[in-house]
């Protein structure tokens, strides 16, 4: 098929793209640059279109419709509380996108956040009222609604997949805005304690990147429209996330803890799958000791 991946410089979009091109797809990247990087594109072949989706999308009209669209392009800092830069980059780029799917009649896959729940009751179920607490989470849940009232006009169902906390190869790029584990994992591999939040018993859903692109190859086929959970199904604390650096970096690093800066901090998620499995046919197979194990094996971890 012919498929376009946004955001497919960033973490997520670029392990997605090389995977898509590996099956024998037709591949194409559009991605602004503002948080990406061309490293993790160097071994990737297909076409490159620097654009800001937010802005004039026509390039992209120019040559025959995708098949499939994967729109994983975002600002993912979820520390940035410019409202209208926000709104801006993530829904108007994405009505932009919805604009094109309907014209060539394309299935669309895009990605959305477990921001959306704020701190809602874990584990988080899609039918639960959605209490984002910033911009970010907000952006996202415009985008979902969105999706909804663009529903009638696209030709295939359009699938929005919550992201929880992804890790893994091709992270590196983004500093401090990497997953904990990555960020966590750099700090020890240069010889410092790691700094958790007090008390490091804060809980995540840690979902590592080969679950999230067999989640979105599912979506590819999927023929209900909807948002779903992409997640380990599993949460784990900080403190526990410290245990299996140390565990494969072969290291003592006690944690080193910190008062918790911001207000709008999720102090537990974790996905229930019960629709994923039901209705992707998602079953993730990483916990957190083997996506980390994974993660070290790539050679990436904390590099």
């Amino acid at each position: 098929m012919r498929i376009l991946v946004t955001g497919g410089a960033g973490f997520i979009g670029s392990n997605l793209v090389k995977h898509l091109a590996a099956a024998g797809h037709e591949t194409f990247v559009v991605d602004d640059f503002s948080s990406a990087t061309w490293t993790n594109l160097v071994d990737y072949t297909g076409d490159v279109v620097t654009l800001d989706l937010s802005g004039d999308a026509s390039v992209l009209d120019r040559g025959k419709p995708f098949d499939v669209i994967f729109h994983e392009a975002s600002i993912t800092d979820t520390t940035v509380m410019d409202q209208r830069k926000m709104m801006t980059n993530n829904v108007e780029a994405f009505r932009n996108l919805l604009d094109l799917a309907a014209k060539w009649k394309s299935r669309m896959v895009w990605a959305s956040s477990a921001a959306t729940y704020g701190r809602g009751a874990s584990p988080n179920k899609e039918s639960q009222v959605a209490e984002p607490l910033n911009v970010y989470g907000y952006s996202k849940l415009a985008m979902e609604r969105l999706a909804q009232r663009y529903q009638p006009s696209l030709s295939h169902p359009i699938i929005g997949l919550r992201y929880f906390n992804v890790y893994g190869a091709g992270e590196g790029h983004k500093g401090k805005f990497a997953s904990m584990i990555g960020q966590l994992a750099a700090q020890m591999r240069a010889g410092k304690r790691p700094r958790i939040f007090y008390d490091g018993e804060q809980r995540r859903d840690f979902v590592y990147i080969d679950d999230v692109i067999a989640a979105n190859l599912a979506a590819m086929q999927c023929k209900t429209p909807g948002v779903f959970n992409v997640g380990s199904g599993s949460s784990y604390t900080y403190n526990q996330v410290v245990e299996q650096l140390n565990r494969v970096l072969k290291t003592d690093l006690p944690p080193e803890y910190f008062e918790n800066p911001y207000s709008f901090f999720q102090t537990w998620t974790e996905a229930d799958l019960t629709q994923s499995r039901k209705v992707l046919g998602y079953n993730p197979r990483f916990d957190l000791a083997r996506g980390i194990d994974a993660y070290y094996a790539s050679g990436k971890l904390g590099c």
